[in-house]
């Protein structure tokens, strides 16, 4: 990072996006007074300062920078490192730029069972889920719920009190007398039907219900698991980091029939909700580990709208070391990250001028994106450090360094917008018009389609803003051969497209902050 004492305003000479940068006619600022022009900070934005960054920051010496491990820790020093060189303040207080995350690195717990007196198996007739720790139950009462379904067309709790019990239910979806789902009265399956997705379906419902504990019916699903789960257990190996909540988790246990019928005999030829009185004890034993991770944050005061925040942000993590390879993710998400501390310094230079924006500019490396876009959702959910309701839009920046193998036609000065008219249609069209006015890269929306089946919507960390209506862009370059492999390094980066998209974001966030209204948000969050 260069110090701000080498910036020359002669850089009103450079353009803005380099040499594709052309002049166009555009309504950003319309009907504001002059505002100051912002191709001279964007210029600060370089590929060799880029480059020269992400060298270090996806470097052997980083170890991939795998959550809550050294390699991570290493690097949020460094981008600590970064904001206090340039003078950015961080909006904690006290020097402090790390949001502590609270993980779980979870291990197969394991559970006895005894229902009236009679013991059943860990992995031949039961398993584990989900669990708060180690845990004791007994209980002489839990209700059956047919198949655990809350719907709007069809409810299994409809007029029951499940709250702080456990609840009973079986897999699939019942029909109606023409052979379709009764959720949906359609053929087609459902996200109650089967599968993973049923799973959580059904883990929801009995969340939202107030259940403390489901045990489900799942044969497939129990054959399907069950060995994997003890190997697991056995070897001692723990499994995948998980955001541990603010609350106690809901107990969960997949079932056989066996152990099934021993809690309900009828249960495969009724479906009908009930109250059942039975004998049940269960034993958990839970070994996962505690941990903490870090998002890093950086903040800009905003100079007549402070309250209102734009959010830019990148995730921080990578694969860490696989087999004695270190997985140094230099495009994911190096090139993001760099790109932030150079958007950064750009409003810096800016703020030192007399000219800092208008409304507040967070800058947001994540942790645990890899992971299930783990501290993004901390941020939102748990603790987010700004009101959200306060918080304008987020830019988030995934892979911004390399090209496409697969896009045939087109420029090479391209970039893909994921989100930007799902939420607000305002936030769609300041970023057309920013473009153009400054950029004239070419955007792709070959993702943004609602059928993608990808999904790359909802595989980074700004849907974790979308889904609580903050309207987002989402910029992205696509998967390529390197993606997720050792073999994403600094040296296949193209420069020259990282300082084009960097600067892109810059100019957006530039007119998000400055504009005299924020985006509207005129679509909202199914």
């Amino acid at each position: 990072m260069k110090q701000l004492s080498l910036f020359f305003f002669t850089a009103l000479l450079i353009t803005s996006c380099g040499t594709s940068s052309k002049s166009n006619s555009s309504s950003v600022h319309k009907n504001e007074a002059k505002v100051e022009d912002p191709k001279k900070y964007a210029s600060s934005i370089t590929a060799e300062e880029l480059k020269e960054m992400l060298y270090k920051y996806a470097s052997d010496e980083f170890e991939g920078r795998e959550t809550g491990e050294k390699g991570q820790k290493m690097a949020v020093e460094y981008l600590k490192a970064q904001y206090q060189a340039l003078g950015i303040p961080t909006p904690l207080g006290n020097d402090d730029y790390f949001q502590e995350v609270p993980l779980e690195k979870q291990s197969i717990a394991v559970a006895k069972i005894s229902i009236n007196g009679t013991d059943f198996k860990s992995f031949e007739d039961h398993m584990v889920l989900r669990a708060s720790g180690s845990t004791n139950v007994s209980t002489k009462e839990i209700i059956y719920v047919g198949y655990g379904i809350h719907s709007e067309n069809h409810s299994d709790y409809k007029d029951l009190d499940v709250k702080g019990k456990i609840v009973l239910a079986k897999a699939g979806e019942p029909k109606d007398a023409d052979g379709n789902y009764v959720t949906t009265g359609s053929k087609e399956d459902t996200k109650w039907s089967n599968g993973r997705q049923s799973l959580s379906s059904k883990r929801d419902a009995a969340i939202e219900n107030g259940a403390k504990g489901l045990i489900l019916l799942d044969t497939n699903m129990f054959t399907r698991y069950a060995p994997y789960y003890q190997r697991q257990a056995e070897s001692g190996a723990s499994g995948r980091l998980s955001l541990k909540s603010n609350e106690d988790e809901m107990m969960m246990l997949m079932i056989t029939e066996n152990l099934a019928k021993a809690l309900y005999p009828s249960i495969l030829e009724d479906d009908k909700a009930k109250t059942l009185t039975t004998d049940l004890s269960i034993e958990i034993e839970n070994k996962s580990e505690q941990i903490t991770s870090e998002n890093v944050v950086a903040y800009i005061k905003g100079s007549t709208k402070p309250d209102e925040i734009v959010v830019i942000s990148a995730h921080l993590d990578h694969e860490g070391i696989k087999n004695g390879e270190v997985y140094n993710g230099a495009d994911d998400d190096g090139s993001g990250t760099v790109a932030i501390l150079e958007i950064a310094e750009a409003f810096k230079i800016a703020e030192k001028s007399g000219h800092g924006p208008k409304r507040s500019i967070l800058f947001l490396h994540v942790t645990g994106e890899e992971k299930g876009l783990l501290g993004s959702r901390h941020y939102t959910d748990n603790d987010p450090i700004f009101p959200l309701e306060n918080t304008v839009a987020d830019l988030n920046i995934d892979m911004i360094g390399r090209t496409d193998p697969n896009r045939k036609e087109g420029d090479r000065n391209y970039v893909y917008l994921i989100g930007s008219d799902k939420l607000s249609t305002d936030l769609h069209n300041i970023s057309e018009e920013v473009n153009k006015k400054y950029c004239n890269v070419e955007l792709d929306y070959t993702y943004n389609d609602d059928n993608d089946p990808n999904r790359f919507y909802y595989r980074s960390d700004h849907y974790n803003f979308a889904k609580n209506n903050i309207p987002v862009i989402f910029y992205f370059n696509g998967t390529h051969d390197d993606y997720h492999r050792p073999s994403d390094t600094p040296d296949k980066i193209e420069y020259d497209l990282l300082e084009n998209r960097t600067r892109l974001v810059f100019h957006t966030a530039w007119e998000i902050a400055n504009r005299a209204n924020k985006p509207v948000v005129d679509k909202a969050t199914e």
